[in-house]
Protein backbone atom coordinates (compact mmCIF):
# COMPACT_ATOMS: atom_id res chain seq x y z
CA UNK A 1 0.00 0.00 0.00
CA UNK A 2 2.85 2.32 0.97
CA UNK A 3 4.38 1.83 -2.50
CA UNK A 4 0.95 2.78 -4.18
CA UNK A 5 1.05 5.69 -2.08
CA UNK A 6 4.48 6.34 -2.72
CA UNK A 7 3.29 6.42 -6.89
CA UNK A 8 0.40 8.53 -6.37
CA UNK A 9 2.48 11.27 -4.84
CA UNK A 10 5.71 11.27 -7.29
CA UNK A 11 3.17 11.25 -10.44
CA UNK A 12 0.90 14.02 -8.93
CA UNK A 13 4.39 16.19 -7.76
CA UNK A 14 6.24 15.75 -11.50
CA UNK A 15 2.26 16.20 -12.98
CA UNK A 16 2.01 19.61 -10.76
CA UNK A 17 5.62 20.70 -11.89
CA UNK A 18 4.92 20.75 -15.39
CA UNK A 19 1.58 22.44 -14.83
CA UNK A 20 2.71 25.49 -12.96
CA UNK A 21 5.22 26.00 -15.49
CA UNK A 22 2.78 27.31 -17.71
CA UNK A 23 0.53 28.24 -15.08
CA UNK A 24 2.63 30.99 -13.30
CA UNK A 25 3.44 33.05 -16.45
CA UNK A 26 -0.06 33.04 -17.60
CA UNK A 27 -1.00 34.30 -13.77
CA UNK A 28 1.70 37.11 -14.36
CA UNK A 29 0.70 37.84 -17.73
CA UNK A 30 -3.04 38.17 -16.62
CA UNK A 31 -1.91 40.13 -13.79
CA UNK A 32 -0.02 43.05 -15.81
CA UNK A 33 -2.95 42.55 -18.48
CA UNK A 34 -5.37 43.66 -15.82
CA UNK A 35 -2.94 46.56 -14.03
CA UNK A 36 -1.95 48.17 -17.16
CA UNK A 37 -5.60 47.62 -18.77
CA UNK A 38 -4.76 46.24 -21.54
CA UNK A 39 -7.07 42.63 -20.82
CA UNK A 40 -9.81 45.75 -21.70
CA UNK A 41 -8.58 46.02 -25.67
CA UNK A 42 -8.45 42.08 -25.51
CA UNK A 43 -12.22 41.56 -23.96
CA UNK A 44 -13.10 43.86 -26.55
CA UNK A 45 -11.17 42.24 -29.56
CA UNK A 46 -13.13 38.73 -28.50
CA UNK A 47 -16.26 39.82 -27.16
CA UNK A 48 -17.90 39.66 -30.57
CA UNK A 49 -17.24 35.78 -30.72
CA UNK A 50 -17.84 34.79 -26.79
CA UNK A 51 -20.57 37.02 -26.68
CA UNK A 52 -22.80 34.68 -29.09
CA UNK A 53 -22.20 31.60 -26.78
CA UNK A 54 -23.37 34.14 -23.74
CA UNK A 55 -20.10 35.14 -22.14
CA UNK A 56 -18.33 38.25 -21.12
CA UNK A 57 -15.10 39.25 -24.32
CA UNK A 58 -12.49 38.54 -20.88
CA UNK A 59 -13.18 34.93 -21.62
CA UNK A 60 -11.81 34.50 -24.74
CA UNK A 61 -8.22 35.05 -22.83
CA UNK A 62 -9.49 32.21 -20.78
CA UNK A 63 -10.02 29.70 -24.14
CA UNK A 64 -6.96 31.14 -25.65
CA UNK A 65 -4.85 30.44 -22.45
CA UNK A 66 -5.94 26.80 -22.82
CA UNK A 67 -6.03 25.77 -25.93
CA UNK A 68 -1.86 27.29 -25.93
CA UNK A 69 -0.97 26.02 -23.01
CA UNK A 70 -3.70 23.07 -21.36
CA UNK A 71 -6.82 23.14 -19.50
CA UNK A 72 -5.09 24.29 -15.76
CA UNK A 73 -3.91 27.38 -17.82
CA UNK A 74 -7.27 28.10 -19.01
CA UNK A 75 -8.22 27.75 -15.20
CA UNK A 76 -6.13 30.09 -13.64
CA UNK A 77 -6.50 32.76 -16.19
CA UNK A 78 -10.35 32.13 -15.27
CA UNK A 79 -9.84 32.73 -12.00
CA UNK A 80 -7.66 35.45 -11.99
CA UNK A 81 -9.52 37.67 -14.10
CA UNK A 82 -12.25 37.01 -11.43
CA UNK A 83 -15.53 37.91 -13.75
CA UNK A 84 -18.67 36.75 -11.91
CA UNK A 85 -20.15 33.95 -14.30
CA UNK A 86 -23.47 32.04 -14.07
CA UNK A 87 -23.28 28.18 -13.70
CA UNK A 88 -24.97 28.07 -16.69
CA UNK A 89 -21.81 30.13 -18.38
CA UNK A 90 -19.05 28.20 -16.29
CA UNK A 91 -20.04 25.40 -17.57
CA UNK A 92 -20.31 26.51 -21.53
CA UNK A 93 -16.80 27.96 -21.00
CA UNK A 94 -15.99 24.52 -19.31
CA UNK A 95 -17.38 22.93 -22.59
CA UNK A 96 -15.62 24.48 -25.34
CA UNK A 97 -12.57 24.14 -23.29
CA UNK A 98 -12.61 20.55 -23.45
CA UNK A 99 -13.10 20.58 -26.61
CA UNK A 100 -10.29 22.61 -27.59
CA UNK A 101 -7.19 22.90 -25.88
CA UNK A 102 -3.66 22.25 -25.05
CA UNK A 103 -3.58 22.41 -29.21
CA UNK A 104 -0.06 22.39 -29.08
CA UNK A 105 1.09 19.38 -27.95
CA UNK A 106 -2.20 17.56 -29.32
CA UNK A 107 -2.07 18.47 -32.81
CA UNK A 108 0.96 17.54 -33.02
CA UNK A 109 -0.07 14.08 -31.92
CA UNK A 110 -2.81 13.65 -34.12
CA UNK A 111 -0.96 15.11 -37.21
CA UNK A 112 1.60 12.16 -36.93
CA UNK A 113 -1.33 10.07 -36.11
CA UNK A 114 -2.63 10.92 -39.43
CA UNK A 115 -4.27 14.18 -39.84
CA UNK A 116 -3.49 17.19 -40.62
CA UNK A 117 -3.03 19.67 -38.03
CA UNK A 118 -4.58 22.87 -39.62
CA UNK A 119 -7.87 20.42 -40.01
CA UNK A 120 -7.66 19.62 -36.57
CA UNK A 121 -7.37 22.67 -35.43
CA UNK A 122 -9.87 24.09 -37.49
CA UNK A 123 -12.26 21.58 -36.39
CA UNK A 124 -11.55 21.33 -33.12
CA UNK A 125 -12.13 25.40 -32.91
CA UNK A 126 -15.08 25.76 -34.90
CA UNK A 127 -17.01 22.51 -33.64
CA UNK A 128 -15.87 23.57 -29.79
CA UNK A 129 -17.60 27.57 -31.31
CA UNK A 130 -20.50 25.33 -32.01
CA UNK A 131 -21.03 23.43 -29.15
CA UNK A 132 -20.66 26.58 -26.68
CA UNK A 133 -23.23 27.89 -28.86
CA UNK A 134 -25.83 25.12 -28.77
CA UNK A 135 -25.28 24.70 -24.91
CA UNK A 136 -25.83 28.48 -24.09
CA UNK A 137 -28.82 28.30 -25.78
CA UNK A 138 -30.24 25.25 -24.40
CA UNK A 139 -29.54 26.57 -20.76
CA UNK A 140 -30.87 30.04 -21.63
CA UNK A 141 -34.14 28.49 -23.25
CA UNK A 142 -34.85 26.05 -20.54
CA UNK A 143 -33.62 29.05 -18.00
CA UNK A 144 -30.88 26.54 -16.01
CA UNK A 145 -28.09 27.37 -13.94
CA UNK A 146 -28.66 30.95 -14.36
CA UNK A 147 -27.43 31.55 -10.29
CA UNK A 148 -24.03 32.64 -9.27
CA UNK A 149 -22.53 30.10 -7.05
CA UNK A 150 -20.98 31.38 -4.37
CA UNK A 151 -17.15 30.35 -4.25
CA UNK A 152 -16.70 31.63 -7.79
CA UNK A 153 -18.36 35.07 -6.75
CA UNK A 154 -16.33 35.15 -3.61
CA UNK A 155 -13.10 34.31 -5.09
CA UNK A 156 -13.20 37.21 -7.73
CA UNK A 157 -14.26 39.99 -5.18
CA UNK A 158 -11.05 39.67 -3.07
CA UNK A 159 -9.38 39.29 -6.40
CA UNK A 160 -10.43 42.82 -7.61
CA UNK A 161 -9.49 43.90 -4.29
CA UNK A 162 -6.15 42.54 -3.37
CA UNK A 163 -2.87 44.16 -3.73
CA UNK A 164 0.34 42.50 -5.35
CA UNK A 165 1.53 41.03 -1.96
CA UNK A 166 -2.16 39.34 -1.27
CA UNK A 167 -2.73 38.46 -5.03
CA UNK A 168 0.48 36.65 -4.60
CA UNK A 169 -0.76 35.06 -1.52
CA UNK A 170 -4.01 34.10 -3.32
CA UNK A 171 -2.06 32.45 -6.18
CA UNK A 172 0.02 30.17 -3.91
CA UNK A 173 -2.94 28.83 -2.35
CA UNK A 174 -4.93 28.55 -5.87
CA UNK A 175 -1.32 26.47 -6.68
CA UNK A 176 -1.87 24.26 -3.35
CA UNK A 177 -5.35 23.50 -4.53
CA UNK A 178 -4.27 22.59 -7.88
CA UNK A 179 -2.04 20.53 -6.52
CA UNK A 180 -4.43 18.94 -4.37
CA UNK A 181 -7.04 18.38 -7.51
CA UNK A 182 -4.39 16.60 -9.17
CA UNK A 183 -3.64 14.32 -6.44
CA UNK A 184 -7.34 13.69 -6.10
CA UNK A 185 -7.87 13.15 -9.84
CA UNK A 186 -4.71 10.88 -10.39
CA UNK A 187 -6.09 8.83 -6.99
CA UNK A 188 -9.59 7.82 -8.06
CA UNK A 189 -8.30 7.31 -12.03
CA UNK A 190 -5.77 4.51 -10.68
CA UNK A 191 -8.72 2.90 -7.84
CA UNK A 192 -11.31 3.02 -11.12
CA UNK A 193 -8.57 1.07 -13.31
CA UNK A 194 -7.48 -1.16 -10.64
CA UNK A 195 -11.22 -2.18 -9.76
CA UNK A 196 -12.00 -2.90 -13.13
CA UNK A 197 -14.97 0.50 -13.75
CA UNK A 198 -12.80 1.45 -16.82
CA UNK A 199 -12.66 -1.78 -18.51
CA UNK A 200 -16.24 -1.38 -17.84
CA UNK A 201 -16.76 2.19 -19.46
CA UNK A 202 -14.58 0.65 -22.38
CA UNK A 203 -17.02 -2.23 -23.15
CA UNK A 204 -19.98 -0.40 -23.00
CA UNK A 205 -18.42 2.51 -25.61
CA UNK A 206 -18.11 -0.54 -28.22
CA UNK A 207 -21.18 -0.78 -29.97
CA UNK A 208 -21.63 2.86 -29.82
CA UNK A 209 -18.85 2.90 -31.96
CA UNK A 210 -19.62 0.74 -34.30
CA UNK A 211 -23.30 2.50 -35.11
CA UNK A 212 -20.73 5.89 -36.30
CA UNK A 213 -18.70 3.35 -38.63
CA UNK A 214 -15.55 3.41 -37.57
CA UNK A 215 -13.55 0.48 -38.22
CA UNK A 216 -13.21 -2.49 -35.38
CA UNK A 217 -9.78 -2.08 -35.93
CA UNK A 218 -9.31 1.19 -34.13
CA UNK A 219 -12.52 1.18 -31.94
CA UNK A 220 -9.62 -0.17 -28.36
CA UNK A 221 -7.89 2.06 -29.25
CA UNK A 222 -9.99 5.32 -29.66
CA UNK A 223 -12.14 3.96 -26.55
CA UNK A 224 -8.85 4.56 -24.48
CA UNK A 225 -8.53 7.64 -25.86
CA UNK A 226 -11.92 8.79 -24.90
CA UNK A 227 -11.66 8.06 -21.27
CA UNK A 228 -8.04 8.18 -20.50
CA UNK A 229 -6.83 10.64 -22.93
CA UNK A 230 -5.29 12.18 -26.27
CA UNK A 231 -1.67 11.61 -25.58
CA UNK A 232 -3.16 7.62 -24.83
CA UNK A 233 -5.22 6.80 -27.65
CA UNK A 234 -3.29 9.16 -30.31
CA UNK A 235 -0.25 7.50 -29.24
CA UNK A 236 -1.18 3.86 -29.70
CA UNK A 237 -2.70 4.96 -33.21
CA UNK A 238 0.58 6.37 -33.57
CA UNK A 239 2.12 2.62 -33.20
CA UNK A 240 -0.34 0.55 -34.53
CA UNK A 241 -0.07 3.44 -37.99
CA UNK A 242 3.65 2.66 -37.97
CA UNK A 243 3.85 -1.16 -37.45
CA UNK A 244 0.40 -2.34 -39.25
CA UNK A 245 -1.80 -1.29 -41.95
CA UNK A 246 -4.72 0.68 -40.86
CA UNK A 247 -7.53 2.34 -43.01
CA UNK A 248 -6.36 5.86 -43.36
CA UNK A 249 -10.49 6.86 -42.82
CA UNK A 250 -11.29 4.89 -39.90
CA UNK A 251 -7.87 6.34 -38.11
CA UNK A 252 -9.01 9.67 -39.26
CA UNK A 253 -12.83 9.20 -37.65
CA UNK A 254 -11.27 7.83 -34.49
CA UNK A 255 -8.93 10.89 -34.43
CA UNK A 256 -11.80 13.24 -34.78
CA UNK A 257 -13.91 11.34 -32.21
CA UNK A 258 -11.13 11.78 -29.71
CA UNK A 259 -10.47 15.36 -30.41
CA UNK A 260 -13.93 16.62 -29.91
CA UNK A 261 -14.19 14.08 -26.81
CA UNK A 262 -11.19 12.71 -24.52
CA UNK A 263 -10.48 11.98 -21.10
CA UNK A 264 -13.59 12.31 -20.65
CA UNK A 265 -13.26 11.03 -17.19
CA UNK A 266 -10.60 13.27 -15.40
CA UNK A 267 -10.94 16.78 -17.85
CA UNK A 268 -14.97 16.32 -16.89
CA UNK A 269 -14.14 15.89 -13.11
CA UNK A 270 -12.09 18.83 -13.03
CA UNK A 271 -14.28 21.35 -14.77
CA UNK A 272 -16.68 19.94 -12.18
CA UNK A 273 -15.15 20.83 -9.18
CA UNK A 274 -14.65 24.83 -10.83
CA UNK A 275 -17.89 24.84 -10.78
CA UNK A 276 -19.39 23.46 -14.19
CA UNK A 277 -22.19 21.05 -14.50
CA UNK A 278 -21.88 17.47 -15.65
CA UNK A 279 -24.99 18.04 -18.03
CA UNK A 280 -22.81 20.32 -20.36
CA UNK A 281 -18.91 18.53 -19.44
CA UNK A 282 -20.25 15.15 -20.04
CA UNK A 283 -23.79 14.71 -20.95
CA UNK A 284 -23.91 16.97 -23.73
CA UNK A 285 -20.22 17.10 -24.92
CA UNK A 286 -20.62 12.91 -25.49
CA UNK A 287 -23.70 13.53 -27.67
CA UNK A 288 -22.79 16.59 -29.69
CA UNK A 289 -19.33 14.68 -30.27
CA UNK A 290 -21.23 11.39 -31.20
CA UNK A 291 -23.89 13.24 -33.44
CA UNK A 292 -20.96 15.58 -35.61
CA UNK A 293 -18.79 12.73 -36.06
CA UNK A 294 -22.11 10.77 -36.79
CA UNK A 295 -22.71 13.22 -39.57
CA UNK A 296 -19.30 13.78 -40.70
CA UNK A 297 -18.96 10.00 -41.92
CA UNK A 298 -22.22 9.75 -43.60
CA UNK A 299 -21.15 12.87 -45.24
CA UNK A 300 -17.59 11.71 -46.25
CA UNK A 301 -17.81 7.88 -46.73
CA UNK A 302 -18.72 8.89 -50.78
CA UNK A 303 -15.50 11.67 -51.06
CA UNK A 304 -12.59 10.29 -52.88
CA UNK A 305 -9.60 9.32 -51.74
CA UNK A 306 -7.37 12.49 -53.53
CA UNK A 307 -10.01 15.04 -51.69
CA UNK A 308 -9.11 13.31 -48.07
CA UNK A 309 -5.82 13.23 -49.33
CA UNK A 310 -5.81 17.02 -49.85
CA UNK A 311 -8.12 18.19 -47.11
CA UNK A 312 -7.75 15.91 -44.13
CA UNK A 313 -5.10 12.98 -44.49
CA UNK A 314 -1.33 14.10 -43.37
CA UNK A 315 2.01 13.33 -45.12
CA UNK A 316 3.47 10.85 -42.36
CA UNK A 317 0.21 8.60 -42.45
CA UNK A 318 0.04 8.63 -46.52
CA UNK A 319 1.87 5.47 -47.11
CA UNK A 320 -1.02 3.47 -45.55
Amino acid sequence: MLKIVKGWFKQSTTTSIKIFKIMIPVTILVKILQETGLIVYIGNALAPLMSVMGLPGEMGLVWASAMMGNIYAGIIAFFSIGIELTVAQITVLSTIILIAHTLPVELAITHKAGMKAGTAFVFRFIFGFIAGVLLYYFYHVFDLYQHIPYGIEKMGNIYEKASWCSWALGELKNYAIVFCYITGLIIIIDILKRVGVIDKINRWFYPVLRLLGIGKEVIPITVIGMTLGLAYGGGLIINEVQQTTLERRNVLYALMLMSLSHSVIEDSLLMIAIGARISGVLVFRFIFTLVMIYIFVKISKNWSEKRMEKWFYSVTNSNN
